[in-house]
């Protein structure tokens, strides 16, 4: 048994969303607010209630319009004395669900008997329903209007007492003070009464209604009329979930630990509390004593008579003197001191966990050892440490090891174990970020029951802003969060998300490509605003620079630059594509004649180009004419669905050129970036100290030829030419500040930067598709 996909609906920024998880490791990735932690707080939120209770910000935004109506709706009828149906019917859109889908096995039925739909159900996909609605909506109605009763009646004093004073007629009339009194809506009301009102109820789902999402939105099936809550909690004994969030408070004192191992409140994550935590809940032989035990109590209970043997010596001075006062009398109780000692109070103190200090000997020198207290420790190894103790911890308590078989009531195992963690890179260098999320999900598994079968199942949730993180997980465990602004699916900012399994279907030589491509750099693909693809190693070190210098914009904006040739960039079409993420693709015209022969570009000499991006995905043009003519228009590919998406090619097009020393421009046809640059930089390049191609590009310019031969000599030079010892010269020359973006990466920087001024803005338009 396992969880296959949970669906989360009206549930902060998360209006209809369907959410896949992997058997093992599920990661979460996206931008920043794309609504990674909104996911993981509504599995705490419906999944463990009574440790992270409903708030009423958990509902989502654009629905508070609807419920302040339905408020309105019951003050109008109780003003005219009108008799309402009160039903669920006009909430049940508005509140927020999860439906978790489970995968049983024909043997695991009798774990879910509470929620089989049908007599016929034999195994297979399983639904429930939590909702979190009104619990009396008879008694939220009552309660309402008597807080709206009372609230009017303070106003009519208020009223009254502004009048009287006015009647007077000794002061200047001046209009009333403005008083706000709660509630002025039902929201109103809600903001202090949700828990209150308001209760996680189950429903059982029919798996013969599922339905595939449309366009990444849920599709939830509607409850019918006849639809009861399941009584009490389906699945209790079923999920054990724990989960370690992102503000983990090192330094600060830890919040109290339930018997399940997780934390009560926002927890701190001193080492030594880990320690203590673990050992409270597994190891202390004062807790259900056996046999392995009986050593360590004979031990403690030795030190303690000892101990109170020696206080009763020390104390026998001082209590000659309180009996010269007079008591105790012959009656009275004797006082005695004496010590209760516990295993655990040898970790109640700062430095139960120290660092030893590797120390060099001296010879024939003793050399005591050294030790530092654990907040000396790096903040990166204190998290990774306690992060380590926490799921050792979870994976203990799920499975009774030790003392918590006698402390936790439940007997039997919950055959699901899902753990939640949020960025577990806070304070973690790259390399122990990888190691990291690599390892964990074995942690949690480290048991011997765990290693036999899948009887107990382990399902670990990851939410992450680190590339490094993304690296280490397969491709289809990743679920990409995209944010999607206010009148694209609903009034306000909302989510969808994104399976990355589905992205290239059945397994093939492009979906093979761009997992290794991914992993060979980093994949900041999942975490940025746009992107930039460009063509080789020249434009990968000299782009940052020239964006830094003249795009004050877009160097603000999360915009990640990779490096892939365009005979390659088209394979990432599909990946671009699902993700929605705005794209310039920087590349190269590559022309060749007739026979395939990389040739330097000329117009009406029937040439193609060799560059597969250019030909199958923008501007979709395989001659060099065409591509030469091209406007705006065609080198941009956009979805009519999808008002931020697009992506835009860039290549060379024909320049007006001033030749060194020349009095007129000439046109040239750039075949390159490398001669892109120069062409439009010729006075810089005809004074550039350096070797290689910069030798070459200078004295071909100050050959003073016309711009077909200057191109020519380019061309040539280009052959063989190390472009990245050229992109470094560049970088390194003293006016390299003052140097001219090539035309037609300007225009498409210029196209990127005001796209991305467009995706920033909350809301469109709303004559583009806004929806209720």
């Amino acid at each position: 048994m396992h969880i296959k996909f949970v669906e989360i609906a009206n549930f902060r920024k998360l209006l209809s969303t369907r959410v896949d998880l992997s058997d093992t490791t599920t990661l979460f990735v996206g931008a920043n607010n794309s609504g990674k932690s909104s996911a993981m707080l509504a599995l705490r939120r419906f999944l463990v209630p009574q440790r992270c209770p409903f708030e009423l910000h958990d509902l989502t935004l654009c629905h508070w319009p609807s419920i302040d109506a339905i408020g309105q709706s019951w003050i109008n009828a109780n003003q005219t004395n009108e008799i309402i149906s009160l039903d669920i019917t006009p909430w049940e859109s508005l509140l927020p669900t999860l439906d978790l889908w489970l995968d049983v096995a024909p043997g695991e039925m009798h774990r879910v008997r509470d929620m089989i739909p049908t007599l016929d159900w034999e195994g297979g996909a399983l639904g429930v329903r939590l909702r979190y609605e009104p619990d009396d909506l008879t008694a939220l109605y009552k309660d309402f209007l008597a807080a709206v009763a009372e609230a009017d009646n303070l106003r009519e004093t208020a009223s009254a007492q502004q009048a009287a004073v006015r009647s007077e007629g000794n002061v200047d009339p001046a209009p009333p003070p403005k008083l706000t009194l709660w509630p002025s809506t039902l929201i109103d009301y809600l903001s202090r009464r949700l828990t209150r009102h308001f209760k996680l109820r189950a429903y059982t789902l029919d798996p013969s209604q599922l339905k595939s999402p449309v366009k990444s939105q849920a599709q939830l099936q509607p409850l019918t009329a006849s639809s009861l809550p399941i009584d009490g909690d389906p699945l209790k004994g079923l999920i054990r979930v724990h989960d370690i969030p992102a503000q983990r408070g090192f330094g600060e004192e830890t919040a109290k630990d339930d018997d399940d191992g997780a934390s009560s409140g926002p927890a701190g994550s001193r080492l030594s509390d880990q320690l203590r935590s673990y050992y409270s809940k597994h190891l202390d032989p004062g807790k259900g004593p056996d046999a392995k035990d009986l050593g360590a109590l004979q031990a403690i209970e030795a030190a303690q008579d000892a101990f109170d043997q020696r206080l009763t010596e020390s104390f026998a001075e001082a209590f000659r003197e309180v009996e010269g006062m007079g008591y105790p009398g012959v009656s009275d109780p004797r006082p005695k001191v004496s010590t209760r000692l516990k295993a655990i109070d040898g970790l109640n103190h700062p430095a139960a966990v120290t660092f030893t200090v590797d120390v060099t000997s001296v010879e024939g020198e003793v050399t005591p050892l050294l030790r530092l207290p654990e907040n000396n420790n790096g903040l990166g190894y204190q998290n990774l440490i306690s992060m380590i103790f926490r799921l050792m911890s979870f994976r203990d308590a799920w499975m009774r090891v030790g003392k918590a078989s006698k402390t936790i009531q439940v007997v039997e195992i919950e055959p699901l174990h899902l753990v939640l963690i949020e960025e577990p890179e806070a304070h973690l260098h790259a390399q122990v970020q990888q190691v990291f999320v690599k390892k964990a999900y074995d942690v949690l598994r480290q048991h011997d029951e765990l290693k036999r079968g899948q009887t107990f199942r382990t399902q670990l949730i990851v939410s992450t802003h680190s590339s490094h993180v993304a690296h280490e997980i397969p491709f289809a465990n990743l679920r990409y969060f995209r944010r999607l602004p206010a009148g694209m699916a609903a009034r306000i900012p909302v989510s969808m998300v994104i399976n990355l399994q589905e992205v290239f279907g059945a397994k093939n030589e492009t979906q093979r490509f761009v997992t290794r491509y991914l992993r060979a750099h980093h994949a900041d693909l999942f975490f940025a605003d746009a992107a930039i693809l460009v063509e080789g190693p020249a434009e990968r070190m000299l782009l940052p620079n020239l964006i830094r210098n003249n795009y004050e914009r877009l160097n603000q904006s999360y915009v990640t630059l990779l490096e892939i040739g365009g005979s390659h960039a088209h394979r990432l079409k599909p990946l671009i594509d699902c993700l929605g993420l705005l794209t310039l693709i920087i590349t190269d015209l590559d022309s060749v004649d007739a026979t395939g022969s990389s040739v330097q570009p000329q117009k009406g000499a029937d040439q193609t180009t060799n560059n597969d991006t250019l030909k199958t995905w923008v501007p979709k043009l395989p001659n060099v004419d065409a591509l030469m003519d091209a406007d705006e228009k065609a080198k941009i590919s956009e979805n009519s669905d999808d008002q931020l998406f697009a992506v835009r090619a860039a290549y060379q097009t024909p320049v007006q050129v001033q030749l060194f020393g020349a009095l007129k421009t000439e046109t040239a046809q750039p075949y390159t970036f490398e001669d892109a640059l120069a062409l439009e930089n010729i006075e810089f390049f005809a004074k550039l100290e350096g070797g290689g191609l910069v030798r070459k590009f200078r004295e071909a310019i100050l050959k003073r030829g016309d711009t077909r031969t200057v191109g020519k000599d380019m061309f040539d030079a280009l052959r063989n030419g190390k472009k990245a010892e050229f992109a470094l010269e560049v970088i390194d020359a003293k006016d390299f500040d003052k140097i001219k973006v090539p035309s037609y990466i300007a225009e498409g920087l210029e196209w990127l930067q005001s796209r991305l001024e467009k995706k920033q803005v909350d809301i469109l338009p709303e004559n583009e598709g806004a929806k209720a």
